[in-house]
């Protein structure tokens, strides 16, 4: 059995195609081709633990996947971000691999899924990028954007100087010219494609200052407790789309736009039919759209097979 530490893993993800991997993951759920039972949630005062796991059928391996988001962490030197994967093969049920990967794969096949939607939904000009947070995923969201648009002018949020100014000091994101500001109307004022990344327990976003040809990817809430966005705007949004609808019912955005009644199930189309072309997307450059992407396990089955199958044990 393989026991791959994080360094290991980072050597070999940069030569990874993972944007195509991680939508065809999205594809194949949203077609029924993946089982994946409820997320197993462990909500501890300091912070959250998700276990979610599955396969997708004809696939070699299935997955279990742990994470964790102490949010705290980063005041005691520490990531905010931790966890692991394991591997195991799907005919017999052998174990073949521990990823231990602090949490890492999860951040990156989180961001990858950002630059998948905005793939799909993002308006055709892409003006500003308005990043709403700070932490490690806020700054993967925007590195893996950078494959997406050309666009290079961003404006990002944050609840205080400090943490505003740890963009500045990420040599990765040294090509995009980037603005900081306090209060997070400027965010929706000035850009046409927006990625929320925080734990949130009330909107950080309102709908007053929302503008046409807007899309917004939200990932920070995971939680039934999470809420980045005012339900107000999925109410006028002319796409919503859910990586999971089973999971946005009970968690994310879509959750509590749902319980408002803001919008009905009807709306909402999920991110892997919008791939396959089986639903809408955006079809018009005026258009408001939001995605709301809560984790979906095929997810971490995709990159983690890939990591397990680049490592050479495949």
């Amino acid at each position: 059995m393989l026991i791959a530490t994080k360094q290991q893993i980072l050597n070999v993800l940069p030569h990874l195609d993972l944007i195509p991997t991680i939508a065809t993951a999205f594809v194949r759920y949203s077609a029924g081709d993946a089982v994946v039972p409820p997320v197993g949630e462990l909500l501890l005062p300091g912070g959250d633990v998700h276990i979610k796991y599955g396969y997708v059928r004809d696939d070699p391996y299935y997955v279990v996947k742990i994470a964790s988001g102490f949010y705290d962490n980063p005041e005691r030197g520490l990531p905010s971000s931790n966890g692991l994967m394991l591997l195991f093969r799907q005919e017999t049920g052998e174990p073949v691999a521990v990823l231990l990967d602090e949490g890492h794969l999860t951040d990156v096949r989180t961001a990858v899924a950002g630059a998948v939607a905005a793939t799909h939904l993002a308006p055709p000009e892409v003006r500003r990028i308005g990043i709403v947070g700070t932490g490690i995923q806020a700054r993967l969201q925007l590195q893996c954007l950078r494959d997406v648009t050309p666009c290079r002018d961003v404006l990002v949020w944050g609840r205080g100087v400090a943490q505003v100014g740890m963009y500045h000091d990420d040599p990765a994101l040294h090509e995009f010219s980037i603005e900081t500001t306090l209060d997070a109307r400027d965010i929706l004022r000035t850009c046409n494609l927006i990625v929320t990344t925080t734990p949130a327990t009330a909107p950080l976003l309102s709908a007053p200052n929302l503008r046409r040809g807007t899309h917004i990817t939200a990932v920070g809430s995971d939680t039934a407790e999470k809420q980045e966005l005012d339900v107000a705007m999925l109410a006028q949004a002319h796409v919503v789309v859910a990586d999971s609808l089973d999971q946005c019912r009970l968690r994310g955005e879509i959750h509590h736009a749902l319980a408002a009644g803001a919008v009905t199930e009807d709306r909402i189309v999920e991110l892997g039919d919008v791939i396959a072309g089986r639903a809408p997307g955006r079809t018009g450059s005026d258009q408001i759209t939001v995605a709301d992407l809560t984790g979906v396990a095929v997810q971490d089955i995709a990159i983690a097979s890939l990591v397990y199958e680049a490592l050479g044990e495949g």
